[in-house]
């Protein structure tokens, strides 16, 4: 049986690749980029980018999926832009009901900047149980969203 790309990317975090790593890299081979270049990509953006606490690695890396299926590469195309940035949003309104917040540090509630902020996600086991489920959210609500 094929696993579900909620499973998939849950499996991929586990394995130590970051949010947005386990998001983009489970769909972008659907979307036409070889999942090894997609993991290459998204790398810099788990910890809420670099460990900066910004917008969380499992809602960036659903927004790179996204702009692979309904992004444009023309600057003549701003209808499509538009429409893009459009579904960007309703899948955050999407997050946002499930987790309250796309806020990485708010979503941990620790800052992982700094060692000891990263030891103390790790010591809570925080990146499997907050991360972990953050990612099978995103992965889900991503499926739904490029079924459409």
């Amino acid at each position: 049986m094929k696993m579900k790309n909620a499973d998939r990317a849950a499996s991929v975090l586990k394995e130590g690749f970051n949010c947005a790593q386990a998001v983009f890299s489970t769909f972008a081979p659907g979307l036409g980029l070889e999942e090894g270049k997609a993991a290459r990509i998204a790398g810099v953006f788990g910890g809420g980018m670099a460990r900066m606490g910004g917008t969380c690695g499992a809602v960036t890396g659903a927004f790179m999926a996204l702009g692979l299926k309904y992004g444009s590469s023309r600057t003549q195309d701003k209808e499509i832009k538009e429409k893009s940035y459009e579904i960007a949003r309703e899948f955050v309104r999407r997050f946002t009901d499930r987790n309250g917040t796309v806020v990485c540090r708010d979503l941990l509630g620790c800052e992982i900047l700094t060692p000891e902020g990263i030891e103390h996600a790790r010591s809570q086991g925080l990146f499997d149980t907050v991360c972990g489920k953050l990612v099978k959210d995103s992965a889900e609500i991503l499926e739904d969203m490029l079924s459409k």
